[in-house]
């Protein structure tokens, strides 16, 4: 997985200036990892228990030769996809639901209901970007749905099936867990400060 927005905390006494912390910590990091921003937050603050949406983004490619540039950012599968029935079916994720048949097993999670406040779903080129926002995500849950997504495009799966599958709760309706390389976190969102 990659990530556009992942947001991190960490507690410090230093009285080393917030602005430079980006440039000092980008200094010593992998040039796979850039730190954009730094910014000073309420003492209890927690990045990953405040937050209040996230937006993942998982990209195809549907090609006949796929790219080897991007071939470890996005996943390749050269059968034509039916985009317009995909775009249905993904309508039926928004909602709160419970997505227990769209999460791994071994999940710690205690409950797997999770609201998906947005979808969307569009044709660049030979790309298709799939994006969802939501409350919270199961681990795997976006992989798994765009796996069931795929089916949904080679004809596997009619998209009014979702409701059935959302239903049933039961992991093997669903599709396959597609890899992580052609998943992003785009954003973190949180509640404005009162």
């Amino acid at each position: 997985m990659h990530s556009l927005g992942q947001i991190a905390n960490f507690k410090t006494n230093s009285s080393f200036p917030i602005e430079k912390y980006p440039i000092a910590l980008n200094a010593k990091l992998k040039k796979s990892i850039r730190i954009q921003k730094a910014e000073e937050v309420e003492e209890n603050f927690h990045a990953r228990y405040h937050c209040k949406q996230k937006t993942y983004r998982y990209i195809i490619n549907n090609s006949e030769q796929g790219s080897s540039i991007y071939r470890n950012l996005e996943y390749f599968i050269p059968t034509p996809l039916n985009v317009e029935a995909m775009q249905k079916a993904l309508s039926y994720f928004e909602g709160e639901h419970d997505f227990k048949a769209f999460k791994a097993s071994g999940t710690s999670s205690k409950s797997s209901v999770r609201k998906i406040y947005q979808t969307s779903l569009k044709k660049e080129g030979d790309r298709i970007i799939i994006e969802l926002t939501g409350n919270g995500f199961l681990y795997n849950m976006v992989r798994i749905i765009v796996g069931t997504l795929v089916e949904v495009g080679l004809g596997k799966i009619k998209p009014e099936e979702i409701s059935t599958i959302i239903e049933s709760k039961e992991r093997a309706k669903a599709g396959k867990t597609l890899p992580p390389y052609a998943l992003y976190l785009v954003k973190v969102e949180y509640e404005e400060e009162k």
